[in-house]
């Protein structure tokens, strides 16, 4: 399906890439056990729910950055979106909401993070992730980042950092860390999808194929030697460029792209301001319960 059989194990799903995410399960689960019971035992073992959260995002941040959808993102600008969507606005909330308070206490409990507390601030986060995504996002620069690796790697890895960062703001489950009260918080939401629809309408509304890598065989071919071994030279005699494997033509395969991206991050930010109003409103009620409980009879 979809080409697919045409590759190997390792080029689907990237042997490494699911070691490092099975160790990080493996982790977590003696981090919410053996450890906690040792280091911090008065602390309750997160719920159900909370581990299918930090679970969930382990495992669609490694289908999208090692399994086939990764693979599939380097032949279709389409699954090359969903990809950057489950990794930048699925992924990343999904594993801080997983992860409990103290853990990530113990996490940044050392001095040195204090020296980063300027990353941290809310203005500079919402910036940051969203700047690197666009910029990212403009043609020549996508080609370029696509077809090296190493800086493939590196671009990847700081749009995942930004990202756990933008996503901290909102869905911090440290209570004492918070910099954001709820109207806050759904302001930011907001700002954060004001921010992403210029990248997005520019990928949807553009009248012509913007990225070399799924509409150039040559330049496809390079950026998939860093997936599949062998020559490119042989990929080209056997495939003909990325067209072989898409659905559509370029331009519609890049409108799609566009729309999925815009509509998971709709979809995603709404589902966020539903818990943050959740949770601003429970706080407020009992705030406010704890007010009149503490008011003096007359």
């Amino acid at each position: 399906m979809l080409g697919l059989e045409y590759f190997s194990f390792k080029a689907l799903w990237s042997p490494w890439l699911l070691f490092i995410a099975l160790a990080a399960l493996i982790g977590y689960y003696y981090l919410i056990g053996p450890w906690r019971e040792k280091h911090y035992p008065m602390e309750k073992r997160p719920g159900f729910w909370q581990q299918v959260m930090a679970v969930s995002g382990l495992f669609v941040l490694y289908m999208a950055q090692g399994g086939p959808m990764n693979l599939l993102g380097h032949m279709m600008f389409s699954f090359h979106m969903a990809n950057m969507s489950l990794s930048y606005l699925i992924a990343p909330p999904l594993i801080i909401m997983g992860i409990p308070a103290y853990a990530w206490r113990a996490a940044f409990q050392a001095r040195f993070w204090k020296r980063l507390s300027p990353v941290m601030n809310p203005i500079f986060s919402l910036v940051c992730f969203n700047v690197l995504f666009s910029f990212y996002h403009i043609p020549n620069i996508h080609d370029y980042v696509m077809t090296r690796y190493w800086v493939h790697e590196a671009y990847y890895f700081a749009l995942l950092v930004a990202a756990m960062i933008m996503w901290w703001q909102i869905t911090c489950p440290v209570p004492e860390w918070n910099r954001l009260n709820g109207l806050r918080k759904m302001a930011y939401v907001f700002a954060s999808g004001v921010l992403l629809t210029p990248a997005c309408a520019l990928i949807i509304f553009a009248d012509e194929p913007l990225y070399s890598v799924y509409n150039d065989p040559n330049v496809w071919a390079q950026a998939m030697s860093y997936c599949v071994s062998g020559n490119t030279a042989d990929l080209l005699a056997k495939f003909e460029g990325p067209m072989f494997f898409n659905l559509f033509v370029a331009l519609e395969d890049q409108q799609l792209g566009g729309i999925l991206m815009k509509l998971v991050q709709e979809i995603m930010y709404g589902c966020i301001l539903v818990f943050i109003f959740r949770q601003w409103y429970n706080q407020e009620n009992a705030e406010n319960d704890h007010d009149l409980r503490n008011v003096d009879p007359v």
